[in-house]
């Protein structure tokens, strides 16, 4: 069977994947990008019913198209998201090719390049992008082995409450997709157990901006590196319903039971740690720090935003904080559902080459491998704060471009005297 050749293989058509065809197109670079499943798949098949995008859409898209019959200011659904990266990758006549799966890169002996294997044939390629990002594999701790009578499911298995069985449900992880699918089942009429660990909880807006807004003028979103012991730390945001700050205060005051990080399982129990407290603590000290940093940039530039005191109002502290539930029965709790919101780890065993550290994780410098030919994209703080996100991928996704085609503008190079007349 004959070999592919390809200057650049970009693996992954999500939104790296795209962003990284759009600037190796505009620099003349000859790619390909190879996805196994669809445009923005994990959109479409691995988010719940009702997820909408955590960032309004004047936020949260890039530079080169708006999204279409949407209100800047609102958040687009998990469809239109997929809907828009699909319309993005016709725009710019990225060359994707779908259903295709890479089983292994490995470097050429003796020449330049890599070997790819994929599901349909090998490819030759000088450069390799996993633009498949960060979140690949759900990660659900071996804490519950045997629970009769209890389905678990990770997030990305949830759809909507309907699908569950009757009964109370048990979320474990208080980032931004275990508060909404809590407080969705909720207002299900679902009683809903919560387990909080450490978390940021940024307000939705403050002043009449949003706080994507605050975090751009504020510099935040170029943050090179994550603060000591922040490297894991969760974020609650919501879009949902319009958008709304996350107060676990306000949740539990509307009947959803909070309880500390989730530790143990005895066989009919479990057990959380005495930190749920602390955790909300620290979750309302990040909150108002931002609102004093908001406050004091409106003051020193003389910006006429409406004051907005109501942000500032805390709770009142709720019995399950007060006094917190450290074991839990499950049967008599009447729990038949725990959904585990715990994220996910990274899969890049196709990757046959010495670019990771003993932990699994790429070693790379703003997305560029020690091992020449290789690149990463889509990873957290892969160069700043917001690289993660739709609009920051897009930036990540041009350095790595403008370092693949300087790097074949010197491979290209030949003395004047070797040049043909």
């Amino acid at each position: 069977m004959a070999v592919e050749t390809v200057d650049t293989l970009v693996v992954g058509a999500g939104q790296a994947g795209i962003a990284m065809s759009e600037h190796l197109g505009k620099a003349g670079v000859s790619h390909l990008v190879l996805e196994r499943s669809r445009i923005a798949e994990r959109w479409r098949s691995e988010r719940w019913d009702s997820l909408v995008a955590n960032g309004p859409a004047w936020h949260d898209r890039f530079p080169g198209m708006e999204f279409p019959d949407l209100d800047p200011d609102g958040f687009p659904a998990k469809d239109a998201v997929a809907d828009y990266f699909e319309a993005y990758a016709r725009q710019i006549n990225a060359p994707i090719r779908c259903g295709v799966e890479v089983r292994s890169v490995e470097r050429h002996i003796g020449r330049p390049g890599f070997r790819v294997e994929t599901s349909q044939g090998v490819i030759d390629a000088q450069n390799v992008v996993a633009a498949t990002g960060a979140f690949q594999v759900p990660v659900v701790p071996d804490l519950i082995a045997n629970a009769p009578g209890i389905t678990q499911m990770h997030s990305t298995k949830y759809r909507n409450p309907g699908q569950l069985a009757e009964g109370a449900v048990l979320v474990i992880g208080a980032g931004s997709s275990g508060t909404q699918i809590a407080e969705e089942l909720m207002l299900s009429g679902r009683k809903v157990y919560l387990s909080v660990g450490p978390h940021d909880r940024p307000p939705r807006a403050f002043r009449g901006r949003d706080f994507c807004w605050w975090l751009g003028v504020l510099g935040k979103w170029d943050m090179e590196t994550p603060g000591p012991g922040t490297e894991h730390v969760t974020i609650a945001v919501s879009g949902a319903r319009g958008g709304h700050t996350i107060d676990f205060r306000r949740l539990a005051g509307k009947g959803m039971i909070l309880l500390g990080r989730t530790i143990g399982f005895d066989g009919t129990s479990l057990s959380f740690s005495d930190d749920l407290a602390t955790n909300l603590d620290r979750g309302d000290a990040n909150y108002m720090a931002l609102l004093d940093e908001a406050d004091a940039y409106v003051a020193r530039n003389g910006i006429d935003l409406p004051e907005d005191p109501e942000a500032r109002r805390i709770e009142p502290q709720p019995d399950c904080v007060a006094n917190p539930i450290l074991n839990l029965d499950l049967a008599q709790a009447g729990i038949t559902t725990i959904i585990w919101a715990t994220g996910f780890s990274s899969d890049y065993r196709w990757l046959k080459l010495d670019v990771f550290d003993e932990r699994g994780r790429p070693k790379h410098q703003r997305g560029v491998s020690a091992e020449r030919g290789i690149y990463f994209l889509g990873l957290p703080w892969q160069s700043r704060r917001g690289s993660s996100f739709i609009w920051g991928v897009w930036h990540d996704a041009k350095h790595i471009a403008d370092r693949i085609s300087t790097q074949r503008k010197y491979n290209e190079y030949r003395p004047s005297n070797q040049r043909a007349g």
